[in-house]
């Protein structure tokens, strides 16, 4: 089913991917740029290097303990990390930088909704070198005060450090907190503190002060106030992908990079509506108006808006053979 959405998907990407995005890569870092590296095929999570500027941690949606670190600037892996100390990782959705400078890998993903008792999450420091390299990682176990579900997207705050995960169902899901503090010798329990729509994958703004959190067709950037969503938040312009899966700030806050799985996928390069208010500084000589977006709403015209409405059936049609085909499988 997954390869039946990544194929109807990029169809659609092909349809409206915009000129804008065919402009010479490899000059400067937090644009648009492609996963050039044959190895990565289903990027299912996106975390901006706090250590690196211009590098992007991605990983794929499979079993093996492999991280990517990608250069923005040229689409080329620059350091891939081997993880130590975990076992084998079942299915690996997420991945977030934390203000203590490690690195958070949400081994979260259950496609049958439930049929894990628990779930991981690794974690280990942010190297200081880029090149390829073997890191040892903490394990944790993870469980949820209500019972099992699937998950795809995990989320550290910048402050706090606290550790929050986003339930993914197609009628909508779950925003739990972890505890204060992670334990590797016991079970972290995961509480339900607030209902998400469908989601794949989100990030906290390095201020703390937004959440952005995204689906396969929409995303909404909200704000974060004493541990909790505030408001209904705002929508995202977000491109049209293939396997939309994934999405991080800057690690200045100035835009919002969006990324899908697939073979040499893009991760391109978004304003938030808050105008990059979680921003906390401002890069030296930046615009205040980042890279071309593939947003539907930004869409000037009758062409171009033509695109958006055919890649939208198109996408629609693809998640609606998704959840037909995960209810025939429930009901076997």
């Amino acid at each position: 089913m997954r390869s039946a959405l990544c194929a109807l998907g990029t169809a659609a990407a092909l349809v409206l991917l915009p000129a804008a995005h065919a402009r010479a890569e490899g000059q400067e870092p937090d644009r648009d740029f492609a996963l050039r590296d044959a190895r990565i095929t289903e990027s299912s999570g996106l975390a901006a290097s706090r250590a690196h500027p211009g590098i992007y941690w991605t990983h794929n949606d499979q079993d093996a303990p492999l991280i990517y670190g990608v250069d923005s600037r040229t689409g080329e892996t620059v350091a891939t990390l081997t993880m130590r100390g975990v076992g084998t990782p079942r299915d690996m959705e997420a991945i977030s930088v934390g203000p203590d400078g490690d690195i958070y890998v949400g081994d979260i993903g259950d496609n049958l909704d439930g049929s894990w008792d628990h779930v991981w999450i690794y974690r280990f420091p942010e190297p200081k070198v880029l090149k390829d390299q073997k890191v040892a990682a903490e394990q944790y176990v993870v469980k949820y005060a209500d019972g099992a579900r699937n998950a795809e997207a995990l989320m550290v705050h910048p402050k706090t450090g606290r550790v929050y995960i986003a339930s993914k169902n197609e009628d909508g899901g779950g925003l739990y907190a972890g505890p204060e503090r992670l334990s590797s010798s016991g079970t972290n329990v995961f509480r339900r503190v607030g209902e998400v729509p469908w989601v794949t994958d989100g990030a906290f703004s390095p201020d703390g002060g937004r959440l952005v959190l995204r689906g396969y067709f929409a995303a909404q950037e909200y704000v974060w106030k004493d541990g909790r969503i505030e408001g209904e938040g705002t929508a995202v312009g977000v491109p049209f992908q293939g396997q939309a899966e994934s999405v991080t700030y800057t690690a200045d806050g100035s835009a919002l990079m969006f990324g899908s799985e697939g073979k040499n996928s893009r991760v391109l390069r978004v304003e938030p509506p808050s105008g990059g208010a979680g921003r906390e500084t401002k890069p030296p000589g930046a615009s205040a108006t980042p890279g071309a977006s593939a947003s539907p709403s930004a869409a000037p015209g009758g062409g171009e808006q033509g695109n958006v409405t055919v890649g939208f059936l198109v996408l629609a049609g693809a998640t609606l053979l998704v959840v037909a085909g995960k209810r025939l499988v429930r009901s076997r």
